[in-house]
């Protein structure tokens, strides 16, 4: 058995998540702007991540939970998953983002798992607030090892693949690191680049 980890917001998923609520809610380019200073790996993502869910309080969250139910998956998604299970991998996600988008896209792409944060509702609306596994920039490293502990997966039987800093820690799990789209700092732990938007690139460079 294998294991490989995808991140969830630009990678299995073609956008942001949080950015795409914003502009639903009419505070987008205030959100995208730390949105990609998070990514980029100048700001603090737990600081971030607090900062851009405060924007949303007041959200309907039946809307949310509409909008996160068709969120686009990145081409060449549904293959990846597909052909990495017949090779013998556990596929699971791990986002900074929110179970109301992981979820959907778990069931959609046949994930074993989805690893993600949780929106605090009150009210039938967004609080402003959110919890989960995955708030700080060390959480999916933290997780990998987890999982790799108890699945008893070793590094060299264990891919990762994401876009952004809070994907660093993983990739320090994982003899194969796919930067994926990716910012500067996150393709230089790569030992896979991938810069078109295509998922089953990925497959070129998985031997059976």
């Amino acid at each position: 058995m294998k294991l490989a980890v995808f991140d969830f917001d630009s990678t299995l998923m073609d956008g942001e998540t949080i950015d795409i609520l914003a502009y639903h809610f009419g505070l987008g380019d205030e959100v995208k702007k730390i949105t990609d200073e998070a990514m980029s790996g100048r700001l603090d993502f737990f600081e971030s991540l607090i900062q851009r869910v405060a924007l949303l309080k007041g959200m309907d969250y039946k809307k949310v939970v509409d909008i996160c139910a068709n969120l686009p998956l990145m081409n060449g998604s549904y293959e990846v998953v597909s052909e990495l299970k017949k090779l013998n991998y556990k596929v699971v996600c791990f986002s900074g983002g929110f179970r109301v988008g992981t979820s959907p896209a778990k069931e959609k792409l046949g994930l074993d798992a989805d690893f993600s944060n949780i929106l605090h509702e009150k009210d039938g609306v967004l609080t402003g607030l959110v919890g989960g596994d995955m708030m700080f920039g060390y959480s999916k490293g933290d997780m990998i090892r987890r999982l790799q502990g108890l699945l008893k997966i070793g590094k060299e039987d264990t891919l990762v693949c994401g876009d952004g800093a809070n994907d660093l820690s993983m990739f320090a799990e994982a003899d194969k690191r796919v930067a994926f789209c990716a910012k500067e700092v996150l393709k230089k732990e790569a030992n896979i680049i991938i810069d078109t938007k295509d998922l089953t690139k990925i497959l070129e460079y998985i031997k059976v």
